[in-house]
């Protein structure tokens, strides 16, 4: 099992051991690692896996005058690449740097083995010290997931969250590119896109975040327009063939009640044709997921 990055500039630092303090600029020998030292701004490289892809101006800019005052107060991460350093995180704080018209930076300095830990680090650091937005945070999940192959389980356990938060971000990417781009700029509210998910007509769904930007309506109105019921539709069901059903279509139907509920699912064949279904929970907040989703069914048009 990979080991849990933990949070923030602390994961990196064995424990027990004391966080040095800033030495004089020039101090890097362009050697040693696991030091916090002041680096020159110009021979710091972009982070080719930074999963924030907007920078608000406004914060960018009270950021450059909190510089100015008082200097940077957190140091950034970077790695050694040739006779430079590429950033792992800290991008806010090194554009505010330049902008304020500093040379040095103080950045703890560590060994990254590859470029898969050198994306886990990223991410993960970036997760849990920058102020993302949803769409952001849920694509670095799904990079964890893609890209390093972690489970759900496994990037809950590293960023500190539960596993149904995990879950809930990842399914704001089924959401069509004009709602995300709402969502990456602010104008609307993760609760606003979790009300338009449960919408699966995706005409209506349309229909309803357009009333929504136009009129300004809260959560409220949006799950109360998700529920009315247009026409009725015959409820979708799945079968499984008699009474001696096979192990394979038993794996077929936990495997669509899994994709579906988020969770692990257990369908379990007794005599005469009876069965169980297992549905498991890790947490109250999971629990309440999925009783929210057998809600959605209810409300759903037959």
């Amino acid at each position: 099992m990979k080991p849990v990055l933990g949070r923030g500039l602390a994961s990196l630092i064995p424990r027990g051991a004391a966080v040095p303090s800033l030495p004089p600029a020039g101090h890097d020998d362009g050697v040693t690692n696991e030091i916090i030292a002041s680096i020159p701004l110009d021979r710091i490289q972009q982070n080719p896996y930074q999963p924030r892809a907007e920078f608000d101006p406004v914060a960018l800019d009270e950021l450059k005058r909190s510089i100015q005052e008082k200097g940077i107060i957190q140091p950034i991460t970077v790695r050694r690449i040739g006779d430079g350093y590429q950033l792992i995180s800290g991008e806010r704080r090194v554009r505010a740097a330049r902008e304020a018209g500093l040379r040095q930076v103080p950045a703890y300095i560590i060994r990254v083995r590859s470029n898969e830990e050198m994306l886990e680090l990223a991410l993960i650091e970036n997760l849990q010290r920058e102020h993302l937005n949803p769409i952001e945070i849920a694509v670095s999940y799904k990079r964890l997931i893609d890209e390093c192959s972690y489970t759900q389980e496994e990037v809950s356990r590293k960023i500190g969250k539960d596993r149904t938060t995990v879950t809930n971000f990842l399914r704001l990417l089924k959401l069509p590119e004009e709602i995300q781009v709402a969502l990456r700029r602010g104008e609307i509210s993760t609760g606003h896109a979790r009300a338009l998910i449960a919408i699966d007509d995706e005409p209506r769904r349309m229909e309803i975040f357009r009333r929504m930007m136009e009129r300004g309506l809260s959560v409220r109105d949006v799950e109360r327009l998700a529920r009315e019921r247009k026409g009725r539709r015959a409820p979708h069901r799945v079968r499984v063939q008699g009474s001696g059903a096979s192990a394979s279509s038993l794996a077929s139907v936990e495997e669509r009640l899994r994709q579906f509920l988020g969770t692990k699912v257990q369908v379990r064949m007794l005599q005469e044709g009876k069965g169980e279904i297992v549905i498991e929970y890790y947490s109250p907040d999971d629990l309440e997921r999925i009783l929210e989703l057998f809600s959605a069914l209810e409300d759903r048009p037959r």
